[in-house]
């Protein structure tokens, strides 16, 4: 099997139809396996499950640094109910374009991750240390039989290793008129929540006031007007701070006036949509997805529970959370903690500065910052072996192109010349990573 472009390489991830649930994540992983053995690289089936395995491969270096992880998933979400122009899985390449589901995420990333990779075997790069492949699983429903399991089972893998490049991050995003290409270093924790309302029940033919339904109804109300406070992150402000040193007056005055909790709300609501892309970064977020309540129609229920899905800030224990979340309810509303997945934070940007470098030679416009991931992704399993990851998919886009908009969405679809820079990226950093 001859080694394909990251174009082609990416059209035959696609085509493999990994949709979580249920994964099925088998035969792609054999194809990325067939893949690295036909250049001479040796790569290992690994998993508690035999219709999603792991992928891992190691490619030795001189010794001078520790082990560099690359790690990505390939499983997709579902395609149900979405008007795609063409068939999701398909891997359509048309008008400089790869089009289909995974195309960002993340199995883009993963085409690559596997070009990088099999380059530097196959031109004997010389490596300042070993290199670590691992493309798992189920990282679209917690990556439990992925890089869950393998930091569980298989820690070995990983011993030594102090930096991780995965997702979510080094794609360009346009603030007025800069360039800049954001580079996850943490991200949020995940946690759900279970409200509680309790109140009188009874015969749905009477007049009832104060009900549990309107207990609950009243919160989720104020909820949906109030937001939770505003707090400013240490990496949120490392994002701020470097995005507005590189804006004239009066943008970079602007924006720094989001460092204040006490106009943070203001300043995101006159930042119009830019601002609700960048209001999770400054606060806790708890957003209602399931409801139940009553058993019967004519009968009024005496408790009616909502399941809150919320995303915290790094760092805080859930305790904030419930806090903050009775300040807004009152006495009404009972809640408690149904799954909390903290994530370790401990900062470390010590590969920051050589990324943010390999940017700068392939785009002289562009500037990295560091950016805290609004949602969850498998660095929270590998932050568990003091693991650093930098989210780093570098992708150069069209100003107009709207990476946020389009993931996970109909028409998921990537610019061929980005898989490319991102590929170049990759390899060069293969060339210079450190301890």
């Amino acid at each position: 099997m001859a080694r394909p472009d990251v174009a082609g390489l990416l059209q035959s991830l696609i085509r493999h139809d990994t949709t979580n649930p249920p994964g099925n994540e088998r035969e792609c992983a054999q194809y990325c396996q067939r893949l690295l053995n036909s250049v001479g690289l040796a790569a290992d089936l690994v998993g508690d499950d035999y219709n999603r395995p792991n992928v891992i491969s190691r490619m030795p270096g001189r010794g001078d640094a520790p082990p560099l992880l690359l790690y990505g998933h390939i499983d997709v979400v579902p395609t149900a109910a979405q008007p795609w122009e063409v068939p999701p899985f398909e891997g359509r390449r048309q008008d400089g374009y790869i089009w289909g589901r995974g195309a960002l995420d993340m199995k883009g990333g993963v085409a690559m991750m596997l070009d990088a990779f099999m380059r530097a075997h196959l031109e004997q790069t010389d490596l300042p240390g070993d290199v670590i492949l691992a493309l798992v699983t189920d990282e679209e429903a917690g990556g439990f039989t992925g890089a869950g399991w393998l930091v569980e089972a298989h820690p070995e893998y990983f011993a030594g290793v102090r930096y991780a490049i995965g997702e979510f991050g080094g794609f360009s995003k346009s603030y007025r008129g800069r360039k800049f290409y954001m580079v996850q270093v943490a991200e949020k924790q995940g946690c759900r929540v279970e409200a509680v309302a309790r109140g009188p029940g009874g015969h749905g033919s009477l007049v009832h006031h104060d009900t549990a339904p309107t207990r609950m109804a009243r919160f989720l109300v104020k909820l949906d007007r109030t937001p939770l406070p505003y707090h400013i992150h240490p990496v949120t402000r490392r994002m701020i701070e470097a995005m507005s040193g590189r804006l004239p007056l009066p943008d970079s005055a602007f924006l720094r006036l989001l460092l204040n909790p006490a106009l943070t709300g203001r300043m995101l609501r006159r930042m119009g949509s830019v601002g609700q892309e960048m209001e999770p970064l400054f606060r806790h977020t708890a957003n209602a997805t399931i409801i139940s309540g009553g058993e019967k129609a004519n009968v009024i229920p005496s408790e009616v529970t909502v399941n809150l899905d919320c995303r915290m800030l790094p760092g805080y224990p859930a305790e904030d959370l419930l806090g903050e979340l009775q300040d807004i309810a009152g006495p009404d509303i009972e809640f408690g903690v149904v799954r909390f997945d903290p994530k370790p934070w401990a900062l470390n940007m010590g590969l920051f500065d050589t990324l943010a470098g390999i940017i700068t030679e392939q785009d002289p416009e562009g500037v990295s910052v560091p950016m805290l991931m609004p949602a969850g992704t498998d660095g929270r399993h590998f932050a568990r072996l003091g693991i650093q990851t930098y989210g780093w998919m570098p992708m150069n886009l069209p100003a107009d192109f709207d990476f946020l908009k389009t993931i996970h969405a109909a028409n998921e679809r990537v610019p061929v010349s980005a898989l490319e820079f991102g590929a170049e990226a990759l390899h060069r950093l293969l060339q210079r990573f450190h301890g």
